[in-house]
């Protein structure tokens, strides 16, 4: 649960730490609201499922910052557990979701192949969940087509593997580069009012301002 902000609004965020990577996938909520978006599905994602079902929340969208392994490795689940709910994805990993090679899924032994996404995600788009606006912002470097998304009103952003508490995402993989990377991360992020606090892809939370003046990787 995300406490008010200095504006008062409220909203549940809650973390599933899933799957042999340790991803956050996330349940996002209005505080009061019954409508929620889920932020990526990894491995073995029953738990955040079971959450959904227990609270009576009604998932409307599938959010993914983007589409290596273990940030979709449970859609399928999750489909199958809610019929009819979109998948959104940045256009640049349209192609991931079905092919191993290009979701990083090819090189474990055990091929994943989600199918396509229904929808697009872009920079700039903006998006409602109850009564709060949301923001997409591309935040490419760990992958092409990774994705943020920023609610002002709440003061919170989700932003995938860009950023992390004291570190930042690989690098290393095909699509990846370090430079675009911290661009992104200076472009974008570290524009973000410096109370505005980060819940990442791996790892616990933090604030803009927290990594602005420490992260070691990438200095404001």
């Amino acid at each position: 649960m995300v406490e008010p902000n200095s504006n008062g609004v409220q909203i549940a965020i809650q973390p599933f730490v899933l799957g042999p990577y340790e991803t956050n996938c996330y349940v996002v909520t209005p505080e009061g609201g019954r409508d929620c978006w889920i932020i990526d599905a990894s491995f073995d994602p029953e738990e955040m499922i079971s959450h959904i079902r227990r609270l009576g929340l009604t998932p409307r969208a599938i959010l993914l910052t983007h589409a290596h392994l273990d940030h979709i490795a449970g859609l399928g689940r999750v489909r199958e557990a809610f019929p009819g709910i979109p998948v959104l994805l940045h256009r640049a990993e349209h192609e991931w979701l079905a092919n191993p090679v290009l979701n990083l899924s090819a090189m474990t032994g055990e091929p994943i192949r989600e199918g396509d996404p229904d929808g697009e995600l872009a920079d700039g788009q903006e998006l409602t969940l109850g009564p709060l606006h949301w923001i997409v912002r591309h935040t490419p470097g760990h992958s092409p087509g990774g994705v943020m998304f920023y609610c002002e009103e709440a003061g919170v952003a989700l932003v995938g593997d860009s950023l992390f508490n004291g570190s930042v995402a690989r690098t290393d993989f095909p699509g990846s580069s370090p430079q675009t990377l911290a661009d992104s991360i200076r472009r974008v992020l570290y524009q973000l009012p410096a109370t505005t606090r980060v819940f990442p892809g791996h790892g616990p939370p933090t604030t803009i301002g927290r990594e602005m003046k420490s992260n070691p990787f990438v200095r404001a």
